[in-house]
């Protein structure tokens, strides 16, 4: 049988956030969504060959990729030359579609040595980019990685204090003071075709 729901092909990074808004427009069960690995944050060289494959194999279905370039250097948007019909999230990175491009612009322009968290990257700091980073086992690499950096800037989708105390406790690993800005979901919530992703997967 054939699968015609529409697919967003997702980084794993973004579950909870992604859940929300498709449970917000009544489309968690209208769209397939496949997650890939939210450890290739630290490897975006890896984000084109993940998802060529799903793409390749969904030509006739309508598709949406969950990523923005996120460090793939032009990569994802040359792939996506060849899959005209698909569009992706828009900005360089998370923290620019979850801000807005103009918030992030201004808050990046206040201090361009900022080292920034989502709810994600705080809650999973210490595997994703400690451990990562080779930082538990050669913690005197920490000023080489980050010298250059002046703060850490966690960018809140939820008002969760446990991820307040995840990034205050990144900040403080890192020797960095801590600020916050919540964001919430709406700048990511309209980068998602809702309209598109709904029309097409109404029976």
């Amino acid at each position: 049988m054939t699968n015609d729901r529409p697919l967003i092909v997702a980084c794993g990074a973004l579950v909870q956030e992604l859940r929300a808004v498709l449970g917000k427009h009544s489309l968690n069960d209208a769209v397939e969504v496949r997650y890939l690995p939210a450890n290739l944050h630290n490897r975006p060289e890896g984000i084109v060959p993940a998802l060529r494959p799903h793409l390749e194999e969904s030509v006739e279905r309508t598709v949406f990729v969950a990523y923005a370039d996120c460090g793939t250097g032009g990569s994802l948007d040359r792939l996506l030359e060849d899959f005209p019909r698909v569009k992706r999230l828009p900005g360089a990175h998370c923290y620019e579609f979850f801000s807005g491009s103009e918030f992030f612009s201004q808050i990046q322009d206040e201090e361009p040595g900022t080292f920034y968290l989502t709810d994600f990257l705080a809650k999973h700091f210490e595997s994703l980019v400690w451990q990562g980073l080779g930082l538990d086992r050669h913690p005197e690499l920490r000023d080489t990685y980050f010298g250059s950096y002046k703060r850490v800037m966690l960018i809140s989708q939820s008002q969760d204090p446990a991820i307040e105390a995840h990034g205050r406790k990144a900040a403080e690993m890192l020797g960095l003071a801590f600020e916050h800005r919540h964001v919430g979901l709406h700048s990511f919530e309209d980068a998602i075709p809702v309209q598109m992703l709904s029309r097409t997967g109404a029976h």
